[in-house]
């Protein structure tokens, strides 16, 4: 009887070994621990990685355009993140749900492959979700400066990752956190400001704004983002961008490294603190070597000594510009720009010669398989913080997100918070402020190219890369000319005109109770806004000289930067400097009118002209027009 309990307690014992084994294979077979969110994502990252074949690795490293990520090729790349370039939309008018709908058809795509590795999707909203069609428009970021108001930015930045959300984009190559030293620069209206501190404190309130606040024992340059409600930031364009020589865009940096970590990078180290997903790389030079293979700022400092734990991008076909033949070619221009510490190439085009180059130098060891593996580590990191393995597709009840109400009052308001009041009355006539304007005028003047003109309004990165005039670009949203309209007594005559002729003004001017003169320049964006001279473009000089040595004027400046005013300063009775205010020119009439008082402060030194430049604040030989920080204050108009 023993001997038989001792056979069958052995035979339960060999069955029971059999079907556990079974049962450990089949749960081998449906459990990955990378698809675990219960899982570390350390473990996640390093389970995932194991289980890749180089050409997928390469994948996730490959960035490429909308207009070539059909599900084929991203199939067969392994396309690990796609972008829109600015202006590059699935249609003119493109409702949310119709940018949702693409971008959902891009990550089945991504999902099929053998893996199921989602991708992620990259725009430049920098003011908004600014290639999207009725979308809010923010100011851009030298107004939010002169706005000195932090919460107000951590709001803006909110709202702009709900309307990215909206459309089913989780990441944005914003912001740009350059001190812009030289106002020739065409990214200049991209910074926040001349002065690092300021920059430094709006930087700390926009991340959290876009990605999510972070806990504070957070581990320090460890990417975070906050749930679907949020997206991915990138701090741009590291590091330096803002100080090249005369301002050129993608030029030569020169400065010493105790200046460069003194001016330019205390931005990046708030941005890690934050923690920030993703860092670009600048066009430009320090001293003469290439950002985009400069190993010692990439991963000595940016990596190693910030603990930065996100990944690192490359601008627009940056690897084409690093140089050119016959001194070296785009092969070893991949070498040098991945061995710096690169992630993933922006290489909207070419990415098949790419992929192609890459595959072949990993496996002749020109590039080592440790740096794949780190940038694979690290993008991978991103996504898995993000939950985009768990909610790879855009959330259908978002689209209503896209330029709500709430989120165009929040852009007035930084719109009244960002005018700077330069001149008031002193030096004219009888020197009286001439601001609050008078709501029950019987008639008034509104003249200039930029009172009837959103997309002169918002200036660059605005539906398209450039920027372009018109009032239809941009959907919604509110000219100056129309505020005016809407804030004044219906009994109040407005004449309005682009260009007036000096006749017709002096026939009429002892009607005009007063003058509103719009001008400004024309959207640009990066090199094609470089300017060596600064002056208002035409014909902005001839209508304020027509108008204002007439009638009792305000000018109103929509720039992206100070511009030379002062052949013009006396004969204008008020001088306000709107910057770029995007899409709610409510804000500007809200503060003209008097329903609010100006109380923003200029964000940089305001030249008399530009042989004094580079100047900027403390320098020792600092004679401005206006200095930095200035700007008068009104209070509300008494309407009782």
């Amino acid at each position: 009887m023993a001997m038989q309990t001792g056979c069958c307690s052995a035979a339960a014992v060999l069955l029971f070994l059999v079907v556990a084994a079974a049962g450990a294979s089949v749960a081998g077979a449906t459990y990955v621990r990378y698809k675990d969110p219960k899982q570390p994502i350390q473990a996640r990252v390093e389970d995932l990685l194991s289980r890749m074949r180089i050409e997928e690795k390469i994948g996730q490293m490959t960035q490429i355009e909308r207009h070539n990520a059909s599900s084929a090729v991203i199939e067969k790349y392994f396309v690990g993140s796609v972008l829109s370039g600015g202006g590059s939309v699935p249609s003119e008018k493109a409702s949310a749900a119709t940018w949702q709908e693409m971008i959902t058809k891009m990550q089945k795509a991504a999902l099929s492959t053998r893996l199921g590795i989602p991708i992620i999707y990259g725009i430049d909203a920098v003011h908004g979700n600014n290639n999207a069609y009725n979308a809010t428009i923010f100011p851009h970021n030298v107004g939010l400066g002169a706005t000195r108001d932090p919460d107000l930015v951590k709001r803006i930045g909110r709202a702009t990752a709900l309307e990215a959300r909206a459309t089913g984009i989780p990441y944005t190559f914003a912001p740009c956190v350059a001190v812009c030293r030289d106002p020739r620069w065409g990214g200049c209206y991209e910074s926040f400001s001349e002065d690092t501190k300021l920059v430094q404190l709006m930087t700390s309130a926009i991340i959290p704004g876009l990605q999510g606040d972070v806990s504070t024992k957070h581990p320090r340059g460890v990417p975070f983002v906050g749930g679907p409600k949020h997206v991915a930031a990138c701090a741009k364009h590291f590091v330096g961008d803002g100080g090249t020589h005369h301002g050129i865009s993608g030029n030569n940096t020169v400065l010493s490294f105790h200046d460069l970590m003194r001016i330019h990078m205390p931005p990046y180290y708030d941005a890690v603190i934050k923690g920030v997903a993703s860092v670009m790389i600048s066009y430009s030079s320090w001293n003469g070597v290439k950002m985009h293979e400069n190993k010692y700022l990439i991963t000595q400092i940016l990596k190693e000594k910030m603990h930065f734990r996100g990944f690192v991008i490359t601008d627009w076909q940056a690897v084409d510009k690093i140089t050119t033949p016959p001194h070296k070619h785009y092969y070893h221009s991949i070498q040098e720009t991945i061995h710096a510490g690169i992630d993933m190439v922006m290489i909207p085009f070419d990415y098949p010669e790419f992929v192609a180059d890459v595959q072949a130098q990993v496996m002749r060891g020109a590039i080592k398989m440790d740096r794949i593996n780190d940038a694979v580590s690290r993008i991978l990191r991103v996504k898995f913080t993000m939950g985009l393995f768990e909610n790879p597709f855009p959330e259908h009840s978002l689209t209503a997100q896209l330029g709500t109400k709430e989120h165009r009052e929040l852009a007035r308001e930084a719109v009244r918070k960002s005018l700077v009041l330069l001149k008031n009355g002193k030096g004219r006539k009888d020197g009286k402020p001439v601001l609050p304007l008078s709501k029950k005028a019987k008639k008034i003047l509104v003249v200039g190219t930029h009172a009837h003109d959103l997309g002169l309004q918002c200036g660059g990165w605005t539906k398209s890369w450039q920027g372009q005039s018109g009032n239809g670009i941009t959907g919604q949203g509110t000219t100056i000319l129309e505020a005016i309209k809407s804030a004044v007594d219906k009994k109040t005559v407005i004449d309005y005109t682009e260009h007036p002729d000096k006749g017709s003004v002096s026939k009429n001017e002892d009607e005009y109770d007063y003058a509103v003169v719009v001008v400004g320049e024309n959207p640009y964006a990066a090199t094609a806004g470089d300017n060596l001279n600064l002056t208002i473009p035409g014909p902005g000089p001839e209508v304020i000289r027509k108008v204002c040595e007439l009638v009792k004027c305000v000018v109103v400046l929509v720039s992206g930067r100070p511009l030379v005013v002062e052949p013009y300063l006396d004969t204008m009775d008020a001088l306000v400097a709107a910057w770029l205010p995007g899409t709610e020119g409510h804000g500007v009439a809200d503060v003209l009118f008097g329903d609010h008082g100006f109380s923003g402060k200029l964000p940089r030194t305001w030249v008399r002209s530009v042989d004094q430049l580079p100047m900027n604040y403390g320098d020792k030989l600092y004679d401005p027009l206006f200095p930095f920080g200035f700007g008068l204050t009104t209070k509300p108009a008494d309407r009782s």
